[in-house]
């Protein structure tokens, strides 16, 4: 296994590129979306699967985890959700062939139970961070406040970024006004050999730069004491988010696929759960009104979920009254273009079939 590890991380790159290519050939295999595509979506899956434990492999390499060295070994939660995830579209196939399309639900169901039990854990793990790619990309930044940035970037000294630190956590003790007195008197002193002078030095030392520590993860409490009504919000709208698959699902399993009830509803569920993230994660409009600060890929992950509403539109019953009206419209129109014609019709076929399957359309 060592051998195997070595080999996926000093060949990755290789490694990227052959995936990418066996990932789009499997939508190409005959009969991909046909009565007997149990043996396509096998093989889907275990390309899938391989690529999820080769990217585990480099992500948990020696040399990516170095910074985080005093971090110890958690269980791979990004790993079962991506396995999971690829293993979905195959447990849905085989269920609806042997079990009847009714009952394919109730399979679609535990799965997805399965992948929110590994997000709402992986929620917990890490700290109460914003879950990155649906939990397959670990989200490792530290999260801060915005006014703490701020306050931050307004001091110019190290020991007031200290006291930005102290007041973004709610923690004006007599500790931090002392602080406040020392840093003011060592602004103002001229820098001599005196033994007051060595002592700032080793205590501004002592202060700034702490011995490499296991990181304590903050815990619900923590938030929702120091955040409150904020902290609220962001972990409620994550949580709507991690279980929206599921209500989505269990909505489907009781009203049907064409009723408008499930669709509705899960839209609901994501446009109140993104505003909650929103509003909590917003720019402060004062120095007190403290507010979670978002990292760059923190706010792609952000963007990504708004751009995973374009999903709606192919799903029933909006796909069948809409969608695909437009769909097979674009392609009668095309189809007399050489070359252009073809490949429209293809895309359509490809897009119709995949409709079809909830797992390729459920954004989660």
């Amino acid at each position: 296994m060592e051998a195997y590890k070595k080999w996926v991380r000093d060949n990755r790159n290789y490694l990227y590129s052959f995936e990418s290519l066996a990932n789009g050939l499997t939508w190409l295999l005959p009969e991909r979306f046909s009565n007997s595509e149990i043996g396509p979506e096998a093989v889907s899956a275990a390309v899938g699967v391989i690529t999820a434990v080769n990217e585990h492999i480099i992500e948990t390499a020696p040399t990516q985890m170095r910074v985080n060295a005093t971090v110890p070994p958690s269980f791979p939660y990004s790993l079962c959700i991506s396995a999971l995830k690829n293993l979905e579209p195959l447990i849905e196939v085989a269920a609806q062939q042997y079990y009847g399309n009714d009952k394919r639900w109730n399979f679609i169901a535990v799965t997805e139970a399965m992948k929110v039990l590994f997000r709402l854990a992986l929620f917990k793990n890490s700290g109460y961070k914003m879950i990155l790619e649906g939990g397959e990309t670990t989200n490792n930044e530290t999260h801060l406040e915005t006014s703490t940035s701020q306050h931050r970037a307004n001091d110019g000294h190290h020991a007031s970024g200290y006291l930005g630190y102290v007041k973004g956590h709610n923690q004006w003790s007599l500790e931090g006004r002392a602080m406040s007195a020392l840093s003011m008197f060592g602004d103002n002193a001229r820098i001599n050999s005196t033994p007051a002078w060595s002592y700032r030095v080793q205590h501004e030392r002592a202060t700034f730069n702490p011995p490499a520590t296991i990181p304590e993860r903050p815990t619900l409490l923590t938030i929702l004491s120091e955040q409150g009504r904020l902290g609220a919000l962001f972990v409620i709208g994550e949580v709507l988010f991690i279980t929206r698959p599921l209500i989505y699902v269990l909505l489907i399993r009781k009203y049907g696929i064409r009723s408008w009830t499930p669709w509705f509803l899960s839209l609901a569920v994501d446009l109140i759960g993104t505003s909650f993230l929103s509003y909590a994660t917003s720019t402060p409009k004062s120095r007190e009104d403290q507010r979670f600060h978002l990292s760059d890929s923190e706010k792609d992950e952000l963007r990504r979920r708004k751009m995973l509403w374009a999903f709606y539109i192919m799903r029933d019953p909006f796909f069948g009254r809409f969608t695909r009206r437009k769909l097979e419209g674009a392609e009668k129109v095309l189809q007399p273009v050489p070359f252009v014609g073809f490949l429209t019709a293809k895309i359509v076929e490809l897009m119709v079939g995949a409709q079809t399957r909830y797992t390729y359309m459920s954004a989660s």
